[in-house]
C-alpha cells in the first residue's frame, strides 16, 4: 500500500493520499508527507508516507509503526543519513532529521497524541520509546 500511496502522493501533488483521518483525535484529518531518506545499506532514496505535523519551518515525525516493537526502516536511515527530504503537496525541502531529546519528546508527545490519538495506543503496546523525529529545514 506504501507504494501505491507514495506514486498517487506523487503523480497528485499530494491531493490524492494527502491526509489521513482514522484516528485525528481533533475530527481533522492528519497532513501525510513524502518523507525520502537513503537507506543505511543501499544508499539508494527510499521514500514512505508518513502523517506529519507541522511545527512552525518545522515537520515533526513519529516512528511508531503502529506500536509494533521494532523501529520502521526510515527511522534507521535517519539515524544513519540525516538528510531526508520532506514533500508537503508539491512542495519538497531539503531537511536534516533528527530525534528529539528526552524533553523535547517530553513536550511534543501530548501534542501529538492530541492531534493522533491512535499514537498514545501505539506507545502502549510497545516496551520500545517511540521516537519523534524533527525535521528542520538543510543549511
Amino acid at each position: 500500500m506504501s507504494r501505491v500511496n507514495t506514486w498517487a502522493y506523487r503523480v497528485s501533488g499530494g491531493r490524492l493520499g494527502g491526509s489521513w483521518r482514522v484516528g485525528s483525535a481533533l475530527r481533522a484529518p492528519v497532513p501525510v508527507c513524502l518523507l525520502t531518506t537513503t537507506g543505511r545499506r543501499s544508499g539508494e532514496p527510499r521514500t514512505v508516507p508518513l502523517l506529519h505535523f507541522p511545527d512552525g519551518d518545522r515537520v515533526l515525525l513519529v516512528a511508531s509503526q503502529g506500536g509494533l516493537p521494532k523501529h520502521p526502516q526510515w527511522y534507521l536511515n535517519v539515524l544513519a543519513d540525516p538528510a531526508v527530504t520532506v514533500q508537503v503537496g508539491r512542495r519538497s525541502r531539503a531537511m536534516t532529521a533528527r530525534e528529539a531529546t528526552s524533553a523535547e519528546r517530553d513536550e511534543l508527545w501530548p501534542r501529538l497524541v492530541e492531534r493522533y490519538a491512535d499514537f498514545a495506543d501505539y506507545q502502549a503496546n510497545t516496551s520500545r520509546v517511540i521516537p519523534v523525529i524533527i525535521c528542520e529545514p538543510a543549511h
